[in-house]
């Protein structure tokens, strides 16, 4: 008995993945809940188990084929034995090459743009329920797969478009934007490049390619600002000093700086809420609820994690929630739940020594904290100049929403804070 293997859902907004790596090859036998083949999307990567015991007899999209949520993978003979024969043996060769071919069929669902002039009659209705504001699910799925609002039937309340009228529009193929003129969207093919033996070519992962996009889209979007300031961190280094060892032994974490940071920005968001907004078309949306994104590095780039209602996590809850993100991220075991919505990021630069730089905005969020090394600087302390431990911060911010003293004041709000951090304890 043949069981398919489909596209599992990959989480909210995101409807694409490309198959990163086979672990099994056609005519093997796999054990049931054995990982047997890793797609990549735009935020994680996510290995889909086998559901029953048997061999794999067909791979239906190989290695590097981009696929939708549902889409077939393969199929596996459920209770079949996994000896190999000679002939399955070659199939592996050909399967990838014939994967495209199968996976080709599904594709012209792409095509069907052709049939797309049909919905042209309820074209009055469509350009109606086009001009009335998406969701933010919606809008962003509209713009990843380059679609036509006007083009898609709404089902929605008031006659808006929901996330299922998307979805069947890219099954459907029926809503492409035709009228992007690629001239000045798409860049220019590269001329032929010549083959050097001491280059060495690698392609781009899907991970690292939306990562450039995104910070592409990020600059050609939002009006992007940077305001500095300076925090005085020895009050800070003071507290963890004084509690590291009896914090790490009750909680069994070690007590860090970001917890820190992340509750003064928790207290300075709530005071400077365009800080913690968005906006979404010609409306600004605030948001009471506090879901902030720290930056880690993995090996495939940087990801962003985000600690919900984090004004409502203590030190202790903050720093484990990091320590396990830091973890995963790195064995690539993170969740897309776990990746979105994120309604403002904190990078730690100086974790591999920066001393100052600009954040980019973690789009469609309006504000990014850089945190910097610590280092000991000259500064003056009343009519005196001693050395004290110093940190550059920097906060980027869109300055379609966010005012230039709204910024200024969230940064000095945030210094405040740290550096006298018995403030984020009583919340003055």
């Amino acid at each position: 008995m043949g069981v398919e293997i489909r596209v599992p859902t990959l989480g909210e907004s995101v409807t694409e993945a490309t198959v990163a790596k086979w672990f099994k090859r056609a005519g093997e036998a796999v054990a049931r809940d054995e990982p047997i083949v890793e797609l990549e999307t735009d935020k994680v990567t996510v290995e889909v188990n086998s559901p029953v015991a048997g061999a794999l007899a067909n791979i239906a999209a190989g290695e590097g084929t981009d696929v939708q949520v549902g889409a077939l993978l393969g199929v596996i003979e459920e209770g079949a034995q996994g000896t190999v024969s000679a002939t399955p043996k070659a199939a592996p060769a050909a399967k990838p090459a014939a994967a495209p071919a199968a996976a080709k069929p599904a594709a012209p669902a792409k095509p069907a743009p052709a049939a797309a002039p049909a919905p042209a009659p309820q074209a009055p209705a469509a350009q109606k329920a086009a001009a009335l504001p998406l969701s933010p699910a919606v809008r962003k799925l509209v713009d990843d797969n380059t679609l036509d609002p006007a083009r898609i039937a709404a089902s929605g309340p008031d006659g808006r478009i929901t996330k299922g009228d998307v979805l069947d529009a890219i099954q459907k193929g029926s809503a492409k934007a035709s009228a992007r003129p690629a001239s000045a969207e798409a860049p220019a093919p590269l001329p032929p490049r010549a083959e050097n033996p001491r280059e060495e070519r690698v392609r781009m992962s899907k991970l690292r390619r939306i990562i450039a996009r995104r910070l592409k889209q990020a600059q050609d979007t939002a009006a992007i600002l940077t305001t500095w300031n300076e925090a005085d961190m020895s009050a800070a280094m003071s507290l963890r000093g004084d509690y590291k060892d009896t914090f790490e032994k009750k909680h069994g974490v070690r007590l860090g700086f970001m917890s820190m940071f992340v509750r003064a920005s928790c207290i300075a968001l709530k005071e400077w809420p365009a800080v913690n907004g968005e906006i979404y078309g010609d409306e600004i949306i605030y948001k009471n609820y506090y879901n902030v994104g720290v930056a880690v590095g993995s090996p495939q780039g940087l990801v962003v994690p985000v600690l919900k209602d984090a004004d409502l996590l203590g030190f202790a809850e903050i720093e484990r929630q990091i320590t396990d993100f830091g973890r995963r991220a790195r064995d690539g075991k993170l969740t897309i739940d776990e990746m979105t919505g994120g309604t403002f990021t904190i990078s730690n630069g100086g974790v591999f020594g920066s001393l100052m730089s600009m954040p980019i905005l973690n789009v469609p969020q309006s504000g990014i904290l850089g945190m910097h090394k610590i280092q000991s600087r000259p500064v003056a302390v009343g009519d005196k100049i001693e050395i004290r431990p110093m940190m550059y911060l920097a906060l980027s911010y869109d300055h379609r929403i966010v005012d230039g003293r709204e910024a200024v004041s969230f940064l000095v709000r945030i210094k405040e804070l740290i550096e006298d951090p018995k403030r984020i304890l009583i919340d003055v």
